[in-house]
């Protein structure tokens, strides 16, 4: 157990930010999913919006890798235009 009031502190901080991080990816994933099951043109482009955005909020927050952001944009962005 740490010794320090700082130290202490910093787990709190830690264990608040894995728990939003979890939350936001886990979300991020549902709207994955939606995405891929839809198959409406025009509300996958408006799903892929979001989902874009989401992905790119995890990457800037270092949640994701940003290359792990950007495969998954291109394959849903495949997706999307494959509907038709």
């Amino acid at each position: 157990m740490a010794n320090h009031k700082s130290a202490l502190k910093r787990i709190r901080a830690n264990e608040a930010k894995r728990l939003r991080n979890r939350y936001q990816a886990k979300t991020t994933r549902t709207f994955i999913k939606r995405l891929k099951a839809t198959t409406d043109k025009v509300e996958a482009s408006e799903l892929y919006k979001k989902v874009s955005s989401m992905l790119d909020k995890l990457a800037k927050k270092n949640v994701i890798h940003k290359n792990n952001a950007s495969n998954k944009k291109s394959r849903l962005s495949k997706i999307v235009t494959a509907l038709g």
